[in-house]
């Protein structure tokens, strides 16, 4: 987190949560990324991502989601995992957890005044016919193309709603 002046300060800081931070957050956090990027409003966002667990604290991604994510134009190798800490529900505006088990392990974790910043991703992408972003840490290649279909979903239907200012409501 870098020192910034109030004048050049993000619109919008967001955090990406999954189990271990190598795999869907990443990705959400790339992909997000490259979305603001595309419509040229990178300045107005602070992106972060972390894991609900420590296994992983300094690695960057799996290797199987850095390939899907750069046969998607992304690069996320320059990312390193981290574990949601307490300071997080003050500092971010949103923690946008990747499934359901992570959404109910925030909203644990978090204090009772900052509950409310905590959201499902997928509930930014109604029509993905699901709410959850499957984990695909033990499964094939195939498994993070699929997290990065739901994710490019939920993205655009994030950013739609911030630009509008009207939260999805859960």
């Amino acid at each position: 987190m870098t020192d910034r002046s109030m004048s050049d300060s993000p619109t919008h800081k967001l955090l990406f949560v999954c189990l271990g931070n190598i795999c869907r957050s990443p990705m959400a956090e790339g992909v997000f990324r490259a979305v603001v990027q595309r419509e040229g409003l990178i300045d107005r966002f602070e992106l972060d991502s972390a894991g609900m667990g420590s296994w992983h604290v300094g690695q960057a991604p799996d290797t199987r989601a850095q390939a899907a994510a750069a046969g998607r134009g992304l690069d996320i190798s320059g990312q390193a995992a981290r574990q949601v800490a307490l300071g997080d529900f003050d500092y971010f505006d949103m923690l946008l957890a990747m499934d359901e088990s992570n959404f109910e392990e925030l909203t644990q974790l978090a204090p009772a005044a900052q509950q409310h910043k905590v959201r499902q991703f997928l509930d930014f992408a109604p029509h993905a016919g699901t709410r959850d972003v499957p984990d695909p840490f033990f499964g094939e290649a195939e498994g993070f193309d699929h997290a990065l279909d739901l994710i490019e979903q939920a993205s655009e239907g994030l950013l739609t709603s911030l630009l509008r200012n009207q939260p999805v409501s859960r």
